[in-house]
């Protein structure tokens, strides 16, 4: 299998405007843990149906975890399965029903809420594990300070869907367009205005600047972007998490940054990345099918 045939992240994400509105329909409709069980024939069609996807976590449960098939594969359904239940999540908390949630909060949370409190802007840097944007709703009215930077490549269509069917307006967006340096004098804007401004460091577009490191056994590439300009703004960093548990609970993680300073034997930005890629890591490593990079990410 040669894993090189892939050609990176397209700043897009995967999915259906029907797919969307069935499942809107089953939550508000049938309930939750119906639009569960639905789930499990998804899972059934996207392993054949999306290649790529599919043999991307293959590569990574046989050459990162280094399980043998029979493992790799329990790992592939299951890394399905938890794709799609924290995207319902993510729906059904978007409709009102996170009262049938549970969420319980690192070690860190109170230091991360003292930053948040204090009269500054603060940097948040996240990743495609588990399910970050669910936090959201939850910060309250630190949610309403808080821009996420993401890119503007995704179905048009679907937002729309998205945002006439569930509470999207929780947070503020930074679109990103290629070449478009707009967003950079939003994210300044943002923090002069000592709000918060949240990456994803962990996926860039192809062509875009980047920073190789290993991680987890084997070099990859991040994108130089979050950490080049968290290193030089001045402001705190939070690296930020949130992963799914059984029984309906997710639990939020904190890691406050170290202040990072230029030197001879290494780069700032270089530094901040080394302090995510061991928080990243650790959380990769306790909750590996909740690791949602379908494409060839490592180098």
């Amino acid at each position: 299998m040669n894993q090189n045939k892939d050609t990176g992240w397209k700043g897009r994400t995967r999915g259906g405007s029907f797919g969307y509105l069935f499942f809107i329909f089953l939550i508000k409709r049938l309930g939750v843990r119906v639009a569960y069980a639905f789930l499990s024939l998804v899972v059934l069609y996207f392993i054949p149906c999306a290649p790529k996807a599919t043999r991307s976590t293959w590569w990574y449960a046989r050459h990162i975890l280094k399980y043998n098939r029979r493992k790799s594969a329990c790992l592939l359904v299951r890394n399905y399965y938890r794709l799609g239940q924290i995207l319902i999540d993510k729906v059904a908390i978007g409709c009102g029903r996170e009262q049938q949630y549970n969420f319980s909060f690192g070690e860190e949370y109170s230091k991360f809420l003292d930053l948040l409190n204090q009269q500054q802007g603060v940097i948040m840097i996240g990743a495609h594990v588990g399910n970050w944007e669910i936090g959201a709703s939850f910060f309250k009215d630190y949610g309403k300070k808080m821009n996420i930077v993401m890119f503007d490549a995704e179905y048009q269509k679907i937002k729309k869907i998205l945002e006439e069917n569930t509470d999207t307006k929780n947070y503020k967006v930074i679109p990103v367009n290629e070449g478009d340096l707009t967003a950079l004098f939003k994210i300044k804007d943002a923090l002069d205005r000592q709000e918060h401004v949240c990456f994803q460091g962990d996926r860039y577009v192809k062509g875009s600047p980047t920073l190789q490191a290993p991680f987890m056994g084997e070099n990859a590439r991040f994108p130089a972007g979050p950490y080049t300009l968290a290193s030089r703004l001045g402001v705190p960093v939070i690296f930020y998490f949130a992963t799914r548990e059984k029984g309906m609970r997710y639990v939020f993680h904190f890691r406050i940054a170290d202040p990072v300073k230029r030197n001879k034997g290494i780069k700032p930005e270089e530094e901040l990345l080394r302090q995510y890629l061991s928080s990243l890591e650790a959380i990769v490593k306790k909750y590996p099918e909740q690791w949602f990079n379908y494409y060839h990410f490592w180098a």
